[in-house]
């Protein structure tokens, strides 16, 4: 795992996986973003550490890889304060099954990059509750639901993700603590996430603390906005000649952030 607020992050509001997930991108690229996908959040998803979990590529070809999955919406990598009051910044990576545009990418950078649905869509919860009991059967036997106990159970699993819990802690809540031999899993299942449900989560009256957020070339690291990002890499990574020096209409904001982020980088020579 990478350091405590580092790694992977899931973008919100993906497609359930399938088969064909990656079958638009070359093989190197489909097997790296298949391994990425495949790995919780949290996770380090850098060049050396990639490279030593797929042998069959280098760090040269791994970072080529990165560079076209950001090129074709999967990634994006971005610097931000850690939130709730905190003034570190963490860089992760931000993956998506589900291949998205620049200017999804640019929407979610403006909306805090918060890894779960917003309650005003539930539709994609929902889904994302149902992924959850199909997930938990595979990760513990004793609990493999049918669909139609998933079906039946989803809108109890959506209630633990409108109320803050993130699915994978959902599966391993559900999974933790079994008994030798469960006779009834979807009757085991209802039970816990009746017995086991969190409380509310606090009111979304009150704006979550500000988090400062830049996005960052996936290829070199340098900062820029968005628009400066195409396909989340610089000029000089694109090959299309020097790097980036972070342009566009004067924001005081952005620029404060990227100074901040230059010092930051100075101290840590």
């Amino acid at each position: 795992m990478a350091a405590s607020g580092f790694g992977k992050r899931s973008a919100p509001d993906q497609a359930p996986r399938t088969r064909d997930d990656f079958a638009h991108l070359p093989v190197r690229e489909a097997a790296i973003a298949s391994h990425i996908d495949r790995l919780p959040d949290g996770a380090a998803v850098d060049i050396k550490t990639l490279a030593k979990e797929i042998p069959a590529y280098g760090q040269q070809a791994v970072q080529t890889a990165l560079n076209n999955l950001s090129d074709a919406g999967h990634l994006r990598r971005i610097r931000e304060t850690g939130g709730e009051g905190r003034t570190q910044w963490v860089t992760r990576s931000y993956f998506s099954r589900t291949a998205r545009d620049d200017a999804w990418w640019e929407a979610f950078l403006g909306e805090g990059g918060d890894a779960s649905a917003p309650a005003s869509a539930p539709a994609p919860a929902r889904s994302v509750a149902y992924e959850a009991l199909v997930r938990l059967g595979r990760t513990e036997p004793r609990l493999s639901l049918s669909a139609a106990e998933c079906s039946a159970l989803e809108g109890l699993a959506y209630e633990w993700l409108r109320r803050g819990v993130a699915p994978d802690d959902l599966v391993r809540t559900l999974a933790a603590g079994l008994p030798g031999v469960v006779h009834h899993p979807g009757a085991f299942t209802r039970t816990r996430l009746t017995e086991k449900m969190p409380p509310e989560a606090p009111s979304a009256s009150e704006p979550p603390p500000s988090r400062r957020r830049v996005m960052e070339c996936t290829g070199c690291g340098v900062p820029g906005r968005p628009e400066a990002l195409p396909g989340g890499l610089c000029r000089g990574c694109r090959g299309d000649g020097p790097g980036l020096e972070p342009t566009g209409p004067a924001d005081v904001n952005v620029r404060a952030y990227v100074s901040e982020l230059r010092a930051l980088a100075r101290t840590s020579r």
